[in-house]
């Protein structure tokens, strides 16, 4: 299988999708710029921490919801250690994508980050709050500038 046609299959048919009714963290990724934002949801086991059960929602975007599909397809089953390594290395390749087409993807990323470190910090105080993160990247490409910013000399 190669890669588009396992985007076409995320896409069409976006897997992990919805509340998992057995989870004990979350986490968010958000825009500030237009208000999208993932949750994502773990169900971990273990005294290394690992990811036995994942799901997502979002308020984005199809290239989001692809994006929460794959990452959470492949965050699945993998422990605590690992799964750094997933987000390391997601952050890294999106660096060398123009931002407007990276900010998707660093928001489902930050929301598998956030649930993991809520997960922590939930092992040392029960009712810790659910961590957000929000994004770096711009959903706008760079070369467009608003209006409001252009000004007469």
């Amino acid at each position: 299988m190669n890669f588009d046609s396992v985007l076409l299959e995320h896409m069409m048919e976006p897997k992990n999708y919805g509340e998992l009714e057995s989870h004990n963290s979350e986490g968010i990724g958000k825009n500030p710029e237009n208000g999208e934002k993932v949750i994502v949801f773990l169900d971990v086991k273990g005294s290394d921490p690992k990811i036995e059960d994942i799901s997502f929602q979002a308020i984005g975007c199809m290239t989001t919801v692809t994006a929460g599909s794959i990452i959470t397809s492949e965050a699945k089953g993998l422990t605590f250690t690992r799964a750094q390594d997933l987000i390391a290395a997601t952050l890294g390749i999106l660096d060398d994508v123009p931002p407007e087409e990276a900010a998707c993807s660093e928001m489902v990323v930050l929301a598998l980050k956030a649930a993991m470190d809520t997960y922590m910090e939930r092992r040392k105080d029960f009712e810790f709050p659910v961590i957000s993160y929000k994004i770096e990247n711009s959903c706008y490409p760079q070369n467009n500038i608003p209006v409001e910013d252009m000004k007469d000399d």
